[in-house]
């Protein structure tokens, strides 16, 4: 049997008051200039539940709780290598929400979820849609072209 590692990462879908969090991406070499939410990979040993509580201090300087998250979708993804991305969904955090690292993001925004900008990433819009607005836990993005 031939297994392969998959690269895990954790999204955040920051909610207030009928509006999501996004961030416009620079510098990064992929998505640049398209709105995405935070976002980071979890690191070795570390839970998924801890990446996004430590992703969302290095990216936004706010301090989650593991009881404020909520897993709201996993997505089985292929664009050039494989993922596993986890989206949780929080609206209950401490700290005012700013950009930490100016190097990767060139803004934050809330947005209203009725009227998200047209450049938002593919995958995250997939979540988006189908699991903070649908309640559908799993998809996959990217297998068709493999």
């Amino acid at each position: 049997m031939n297994r392969h590692p998959q690269i895990l990462s954790v999204h955040l879908f920051l909610l207030k008051e009928g509006k999501i969090l996004l961030q416009l991406r620079k510098n990064t070499g992929y998505m640049d200039g398209w709105w995405s939410v935070i976002a980071g990979h979890v690191e070795g040993r570390e839970s998924a539940t801890n990446a996004m509580i430590r992703e969302a201090m290095e990216e936004a300087g706010i301090k989650l709780s593991r009881e404020d998250l909520v897993l709201v979708h996993v997505m089985h993804r292929f664009e050039n290598q494989e993922r596993v991305d986890f989206f949780f969904s929080a609206i209950k955090w401490i700290g005012e929400p700013t950009i930490k690292e100016p190097n990767k993001a060139e803004a934050l925004r809330w947005f209203e979820l009725s009227k998200l900008p047209e450049n938002i990433v593919p995958y995250v819009r997939q979540a988006i849609d189908l699991g903070l607005l649908k309640g559908q836990i799993y998809s996959e993005f990217g297998w068709e072209k493999t």
